[in-house]
């Protein structure tokens, strides 16, 4: 594994290196000894595997609130997804500015998206099968959203919107008196 800090600080960009042979391949999809390395210590607390029926369908953009905050790690095991983070912590000097990657198995890439951060993906091609991992177990009550065609924020979209859950149209539009989440820079 290598990983690559990228422009908002704390995301990462962990590149995947199989070893292959005549069998087959390798992969390490996670390693809390290299994390640790580039400062992330917290341990894995749950694992969830999504599948995504139709190309150009938006999930998010989700995030949690303390104590129930979580770092994420995307995995993208089968299609190609345009994934998204947007940095919600005060008093960042990224605040509110989003950064995307194309995550699929072929490019043997994962994000790893902080605490602070909401988190979304479109799908660029059909039946997108994600693997992620989370250092705090899902809270309904700690949840909350911002809709993915928010002004404020301004997503590049790669594709027309196909499909959007009911949950996520219903997030609110950001406020310019948005403050931002108190989080650890």
């Amino acid at each position: 594994m290598k990983i690559e800090n990228l422009s908002l600080a704390g995301l990462k960009l962990i590149h995947r290196q199989p070893i292959s042979d005549q069998r087959g391949y390798l992969q390490r999809m996670y390693c809390q000894e290299m994390l640790a390395a580039h400062g992330v210590t917290e341990v894995l607390s749950q694992i969830n595997l999504t599948l995504t029926r139709v190309c150009g369908t938006v999930r998010g953009m989700h995030y949690q609130h303390p104590p129930y905050a979580e770092i994420k790690i995307v995995n993208c095991l089968r299609g190609r997804i345009f994934d998204v983070a947007i940095d919600l912590r005060k008093n960042s000097p990224t605040f509110l500015q989003w950064h995307a990657e194309i995550l699929s198995a072929e490019l043997n890439n994962s994000l790893l998206i902080p605490k602070g951060f909401a988190h979304g993906f479109q799908t660029l091609t059909s039946d997108c099968e994600l693997l992620y991992f989370h250092t705090a177990a899902y809270q309904a009550k700690a949840e909350e959203g911002i809709l993915p065609q928010d002004p404020l924020i301004n997503i590049a979209w790669p594709l027309e919107i196909k499909e959007l859950s009911d949950r996520d149209r219903r997030h609110p539009l950001l406020s310019s008196a948005f403050e931002g989440l108190t989080y650890e820079l």
